[in-house]
């Protein structure tokens, strides 16, 4: 329990002590006048209240993920208490800061605009197809599930239900921000925070206490912790989703000090959300032979609704059962709304200026164009699905990293605490693809020894980098590249 408990502290120090230094350097100016200001459409650019607009964004970035991805990443042990903790502070909360006020910076622009502007176009070609495409596989897994689960506790079909959660996505992403979302997602962003605060609770009550730290790997399976671990728990530490995401609340901010709060706040707070489902999955069922056993039984779903309903009796098992049904809702939803965007950026003539086209004909079109292959894999294997959400996520995260070290390097600033969790994420993903089953499915070691090749060669192209900007300094100590 005390490792437990020593965790929660950590993240809450994190936001308290390294956010502010995370701020420092990015350099924030509330002088300068935000795009929800600048840009105000009424429709996706309008000034919200920061605690509105973080709820939101909690709600947006997380949904099921850090129960989830925690409870699968707790069949590791303690282990995983480590990297929740030191990926959020130190990776996840700062990619989520910065994918939200460089928009911020760069008139509200979309991810894939931002990440062109860093690493140049043909990254950002790439990083677009990648971006949409973990759009509709993130909105069409985080559909199926629900979907499922109401066929089972209704007398709705699958395809039923998910026609009914396709046309809630279709109202909800044509209408402007505040009709829905700015109303009815800080009440589900409650609820989320709810459930996390009672078995966070009840945890002091459980029948097991929840382990102390052992670095020791208690995976049943006995998989590797490198780098499975880390993309596993995926959104509860560090999540290239969260930056597709980010940008639909920096076109809300009132002021640039808000993003303290919006974007590292809200990611400090799933980080705790997912270290209290990583100590239930660890406790509750005895050991990580039990939660494996639970799994195999009833999935992440299953075993949520186990908890829920054991520690908070029958309203805890209604909620579960909401809980499971919406959340990932509310996600595939943004994950929608945001793809959107991204193509209305990518298809936009240079000559119309940075203002989105707010037509409803053209809206119309462009979330068709994401809804029609996100439903059809809604009807496939959703376990399928899951496994290439997980590593095209940390993927765009690491190039979200890097992107953020390109731009404090541009602006002569610490680059450091954006370009070592970059290096960091580059190895994660380098090795994971070569040994997934998901990608080449090649032996522990092998994967290894490639995955060392590809940091490598993505290390020699950060020295040389460093070695252009410290140039450009020597030559000209003034000069600044950051957009206005």
């Amino acid at each position: 329990m005390l490792t437990f408990v020593a965790s929660i502290l950590f993240l809450i120090l994190g936001y308290v002590l390294y956010a502010k230094v995370v701020e420092r350097i990015f350099g924030i100016n509330d002088e300068n006048k935000t795009p929800a200001y600048t840009h105000n459409d009424g429709f996706d650019f309008m000034p919200m209240s920061w605690w509105r607009a973080s709820l939101i964004q909690l709600l947006n970035i997380a949904g099921l993920g850090p129960i989830f991805g925690a409870i699968l990443g707790a069949m590791y042990g303690p282990i995983a208490f480590i990297w929740i903790v030191i990926g959020c502070i130190f990776g996840g909360a700062v990619h989520d800061y910065f994918s939200g006020m460089m928009s911020v910076r760069h008139k509200g622009a979309q991810y894939p605009t931002i990440v062109g502007k860093y690493l140049g176009r043909n990254v950002q070609t790439l990083v677009n197809l990648l971006s949409i495409a973990l759009m509709v596989l993130v909105a069409a897994a985080f559909t199926a599930g629900p979907a499922e689960l109401m066929a089972q506790v209704t007398p709705l079909n699958f395809i039923t239900a998910l026609v009914i959660i396709f046309a809630y996505f279709l109202i909800a992403t044509l209408l402007p921000v505040h009709k829905i979302i700015g109303r009815i997602y800080p009440i589900l962003g409650a609820v989320l925070i709810f459930m996390a605060v009672s078995i966070g609770i009840g945890l002091f009550f459980f029948d097991n206490p929840v382990p102390n730290l052992t670095v020791s790997n208690l995976h049943p399976g006995e998989l590797p912790m490198w780098p499975l671990l880390m993309v596993t728990i995926s959104c509860g530490a560090i999540s290239g989703f969260h930056s597709t995401q980010s940008p639909i609340l920096a076109r809300t901010l009132k002021k640039e000090s808000e993003g303290r709060k919006v974007f590292y706040g809200a990611m400090i707070a799933e980080g705790i959300i997912a270290l209290i489902w990583a100590a239930a999955g660890m406790t509750f069922f005895g050991s990580t032979g039990g939660l494996q056993a639970a799994l195999d039984a009833g999935g992440p779903a299953g075993v949520v609704n186990e908890i829920s309903s054991t520690t908070l009796g029958t309203f805890g098992g209604i909620l579960a059962i909401l809980g499971v049904i919406i959340l990932p809702i509310t996600t595939g939803d943004t994950a929608l709304r945001s793809s959107r965007m991204m193509l209305s950026e990518f298809l936009k003539k240079k000559d119309t200026g940075n203002q989105e086209a707010t037509s409803k004909i053209k809206n119309l079109l462009l979330v068709l164009v994401v809804a029609a292959p996100t439903f059809y894999l809604s009807t496939i294997d959703y376990t399928f699905l899951w496994r290439y959400v997980g590593w095209s996520n940390q993927v765009v995260a690491t190039v979200m990293l890097w992107t953020g070290a390109i731009y404090l390097l541009q602006n002569q600033k610490f680059h450091w605490i954006c370009s070592i969790p970059a290096l960091f994420m580059t190895a994660v993903v380098s090795t994971y693809i070569f040994y997934a089953p998901e990608g080449f499915s090649l032996p522990y070691s092998l994967s290894m020894i490639l995955g060392a090749v590809i940091w490598l060669a993505v290390l020699g192209w950060f020295i040389a980098q460093l070695v252009k900007y410290k140039s450009v300094k020597h030559k000209n100590p003034n000069v600044v590249s950051e957009a206005s």
